[in-house]
């Protein structure tokens, strides 16, 4: 029974150890499919590139001694730092229940340092609902958006004019009663960013993944 024992406690280390786990810098990229919820269903709609994979968040890995936790902006909290473990949790499950977060890292890193400090300028921020430029608020891909930058201040991702409305060109009730609360008007068309734009940014490399 002893050696019963014993073989079972090899298995679970070795299931554990094969698990897949990127080698993380601090400064990558973490995309995230989301777990199922009104806005990430919204977003996904609207952003949605025929691809298999279609992310909804995106953070910043801060890289620590044993403590490695993620810069995000998020509807609960505004702009925060999180625990990895509690990012990859939040995310969508593949088949065999692992969280769909691909990790990506840029090509370029020179004033990555900086960028990361930038960012985390801006923790205990609001999260930006209204999705609008230059209004000390932020949501995911944009706070990414504002903070990387290369040396000599240029952003290093574009802002493209936004998409609200579904494939076939309605405006999902979501987004109706979101900006009828805020009390302003959808910004349809508007430059801005969202998580699947930017992973898929010549800039960037996968580096690894959850899945």
């Amino acid at each position: 029974m002893k050696h019963f024992i014993i073989y079972i406690g090899v298995l679970l280390i070795g299931c554990a150890c094969g698990q897949r786990q990127p080698e993380l810098r601090n400064g990558d990229l973490l995309f995230q499919v989301g777990a199922e919820s009104a806005m990430s269903e919204a977003i996904a709609t609207a952003t949605e590139s025929g691809k298999p994979l279609n992310f909804t968040h995106v953070g910043i890995a801060i890289i620590g001694d044993g403590a490695d936790s993620v810069l995000e902006a998020v509807p609960e909290g505004g702009v925060r730092i999180s625990p990895l473990e509690e990012f990859l949790q939040q995310a969508a499950r593949n088949g065999e229940g692992l969280p769909q977060v691909v990790a990506m890292r840029l090509r370029d890193t020179a004033g990555l340092a900086a960028s990361v400090r930038r960012a985390g300028t801006c923790v205990g921020l609001p999260y930006d609902y209204a999705f609008g430029p230059d209004n000390g608020k932020y949501y995911c891909s944009e706070l990414v958006w504002e903070s990387y930058r290369t040396p000599d201040s240029v952003r290093r991702f574009t802002a493209r004019p936004m998409n609200f409305r579904a494939p076939d060109g309605t405006m999902p009730r979501f987004w109706i009663e979101l900006f009828e609360q805020l009390g302003e008007p959808i910004p349809e068309g508007v430059p801005g960013t969202n998580p699947n734009d930017m992973a898929r940014d010549p800039q960037l490399q996968e580096v690894g993944r959850w899945f």
